[in-house]
């Protein structure tokens, strides 16, 4: 799927961030199978977000698994869960998500450019 171009400023105004995963828990209101993550971006504390990684992902395995978000996108409510940033990924041939993160450890909150 292509997508318009857009100017490198619009790029530049996306905050992407590096997180450690706290914890992971099935998201049992959510329409798709996904889970509740809560995740630590350091100076910018813990924020939230609901993640539709069922497929490829078990609870256990995320917990302090490293993460890139998007961090400045507003809040969405999804089944009465607030989640606050977008978590990404590379969508697999299956439809699975495959998570991004940083070849090594990064710390918390740093920024992705």
């Amino acid at each position: 799927m292509n997508k318009p171009r857009i100017e490198a400023e619009q790029f530049f105004s996306v905050d992407m961030r590096v997180g450690t995963i706290l914890s992971a828990e099935r998201f049992a209101k959510a329409k798709k199978p996904a889970y509740q993550l809560t995740i630590d971006f350091g100076p910018l504390g813990i924020r939230h977000s609901s993640a539709q990684i069922t497929q490829r992902y078990q609870p256990n395995d995320l917990i302090g698994r490293q993460v890139v978000a998007v961090v400045n996108l507003p809040p969405r409510n999804i089944a009465g869960f607030s989640s606050e940033v977008l978590v990404l990924g590379s969508m697999g041939e299956d439809g699975d998500v495959i998570l991004l993160r940083p070849d090594e450890r990064a710390e918390n909150g740093s920024p992705i450019g």
